[in-house]
């Protein structure tokens, strides 16, 4: 009786695209939930509304594909769409002018909404189609979904048969009750395939792994030179490896595959792969659907470090932009230019560094090739350039690793820090980099630098 009840409810609510947005109003703020979960019918159907509306204001995060709201409006007459995390899709749409990025330490992000009361006039999100107990799941982010929904005055779902079906962990779920209008739109879903690691990428990757023990917790963050490492590590003899995690990658994929990855260690959701979001190719996203194995939870529990550190030997591996010689690590930004988000980065560093045996690692290519002058530039940088962002700063620094070798900064003095950063830098800056250490006040005369 109660799943024909349900079923009556989904009847009911079943619209069109173009009818469900006309709930959009000018002036209203409309939520995308972003990453794979980015409405597709919805936001052509909103698009072709432009010449109808006026200042509507929209949050993504991670666009995988232009949106068309964003097409239609090139010149920011309607809408103003912004995000909580830079692709390279969002980069090249700021570059133009034609998005913005909202700082966030990406644990806070629930807390956005629910403390601080973001107005959410509508909210939109794919799902899965609905289960015989009238739920919904988030699919692919969770994320900060459930908060938005909860804040949301109006909830559009986009029902798309290819959705995997998360299991949970916990808010990874929406009742039909709670929604306002549904349509339904199957299509392919974005995927993004691991980009093929460089020579340089497998150097760094391999001195990372030669520090991970079994047993460890494995925290990837977003970018090609994490993934080589997951890669390196499903090639490696390590065993009884465990997933926590923010963003759910092919590499863990890998692991599981190789048998490394087990989560039998971890004290967090034992026996499970933990993860708030999930971007990648389409096997990944068919061994998320319905796997008990499986833990999404929201990103306000997947990155708290005080919930991530109770996993002993909990290992995060990231990367960044550029360095400075007193630790200051930029991973978002070059000067003033946005190129990515503050994420979890910040968050992983710390949880990393309070786990029982855990260890921290931001690595790096020791150089770039500068796209306008093909020029080789360090980034190792003696200060952190004018207007660009502090991702990590100098009192959170631990393992630096460029292909030259890592170093651990914990505790050290500035002098002890430029020396130990000098030493993992390209060696034709080094001298360059111990006069401006020199000009700082942060070098001593007696310091020795191999070369």
């Amino acid at each position: 009786m109660l799943s024909m009840n349900f079923a009556a409810q989904y009847r009911q609510k079943l619209t069109t695209p173009a009818e469900a947005v006309k709930v959009v109003k000018p002036g209203d703020w409309v939520d995308y939930a972003g990453f794979a979960n980015t409405p597709v019918a919805l936001d052509l159907a909103l698009a072709n509304r432009r010449d109808e509306l006026s200042d509507i204001k929209v949050r993504t995060a991670l666009s995988l594909r232009v949106p068309e709201i964003v097409k239609v409006d090139p010149l920011r007459e309607v809408f103003t769409v912004s995000s909580w995390h830079f692709s390279g899709v969002d980069r090249k749409l700021h570059d133009q002018g034609l998005m913005n990025y909202i700082p966030m330490m990406y644990r806070n992000k629930p807390h956005f909404y629910r403390k601080s009361n973001l107005p959410v006039d509508v909210a939109m999100f794919v799902v899965p189609p609905m289960d015989k107990h009238g739920y919904f799941n988030f699919g692919l982010t969770v994320s900060a979904s459930r908060a938005i929904a909860d804040q949301a005055k109006v909830i559009i779902v986009e029902v798309n048969e290819n959705m995997p079906w998360s299991r949970g962990g916990s808010e990874e779920l929406l009742h039909v009750s709670e929604v306002d209008y549904i349509v339904e739109h199957t299509a392919p879903l974005p995927t993004l395939n691991p980009a093929p690691p460089t020579e340089v990428d497998k150097i760094i990757a391999g001195l990372i792994v030669e520090e991970i023990e079994d047993g460890s917790t494995i925290q990837l963050g977003i970018g090609g030179m994490p993934n080589t490492v997951g890669t390196l590590i499903a090639q490696s003899d390590l065993k009884d490896l465990g997933c926590h995690t923010e963003m759910l990658v092919d590499a863990y994929l890998e692991m599981f595959k190789a048998g490394k990855l087990t989560n039998r260690t971890k004290s967090v959701e034992r026996n499970k792969c933990v993860w708030t979001f999930c971007v990648g190719t389409q096997a990944l996203y068919d061994w998320v659907d319905h796997n008990p194995a499986m833990a999404a939870h929201p990103v306000s529990f997947t990155n708290a470090p005080h919930v991530m550190a109770q996993n002993d030997k909990l290992m995060t591996i990231n990367n960044c932009v550029e360095v400075d010689l007193f630790g200051q690590a930029s991973s978002e930004s070059a000067g003033t230019r946005q190129i990515s988000g503050t994420g979890g980065q910040l968050d992983f560093l710390t949880g990393g560094f309070m786990s029982r045996g855990g260890k921290g690692f931001i690595c790096f290519t020791s150089t770039y090739t500068d796209k306008g002058t093909g020029e080789l530039k360090s980034r190792v940088v003696p200060t952190l350039p004018p207007g660009e962002i502090v991702t990590d700063p100098r009192t959170q620094a631990h393992y630096l690793v460029t292909e030259y070798g890592k170093v651990n900064l914990a505790g050290l003095s500035t002098w002890e820090r430029a020396e130990r950063i000098i030493s993992i830098a390209h060696p034709s800056f080094r001298e360059d980099l111990i006069k401006a250490a020199q000009e700082m006040n942060i070098w001593r005369r007696s310091n020795k630098l191999s070369s």
